[in-house]
């Protein structure tokens, strides 16, 4: 009777787990084709003009980012350079909006350094708004130790992904 009772229930659950397979769909969508720019320039999107407009910051300014010591969020001198010459461009590019990301090394817990992203990027932002930078055009991310720049596991590695960067986002 056992063995009856154990087939059954399999029987029903091999006809349950039938009845909820996906179906194919009556027609597949087409492949994606490469697709090129246009080259009139009259249609150029605005990730490329972003994009465009990011790379002219970077060429202008002193660098594009800060570092910071061992778990501090305060500006340095050489962050307070740096940070000079992003608002000097930005003042002078009163249509630009960034965002700045927070970032930490690999030491810590992803909260712990989600938050000190988070105060890495809004001591940026505050430094900014204080040279005259609208607060309005600045967006802050905190990214934590997810996105580190190198992978090592040594003192240069987490020195480099101790930061903040500013990207210009239109």
């Amino acid at each position: 009777m056992a063995k009856m009772t154990t087939s059954l229930v399999l029987g029903l659950a091999l006809v349950a787990t039938a009845g909820c397979a996906k179906k194919r769909p009556p027609e597949l969508p087409p492949t994606p084709t490469e697709t090129t720019a246009p080259t009139d320039g009259g249609g150029e999107s605005s990730d490329t003009l972003a994009g465009r407009l990011n790379e002219h910051f970077k060429r202008e300014v002193t660098s594009d980012t800060v570092h910071f010591a061992l778990d501090q969020y305060d500006i340095d001198s050489e962050a307070r350079s740096i940070l000079d010459s992003q608002a000097t461009w930005l003042v002078a590019h009163p249509e630009a909006r960034i965002t700045l990301e927070g970032h930490a090394d690999e030491r810590g817990t992803r909260e712990y350094n989600l938050g000190l992203g988070d105060r890495r990027a809004n001591a940026a932002k505050n430094y900014l708004a204080a040279r005259g930078v609208s607060a309005t055009r600045i967006t802050t991310i905190s990214y934590g130790k997810e996105r580190p720049l190198a992978l090592g596991s040594d003192e240069s590695s987490w020195a480099q992904n101790r930061r903040a960067v500013t990207i210009v986002i239109n």
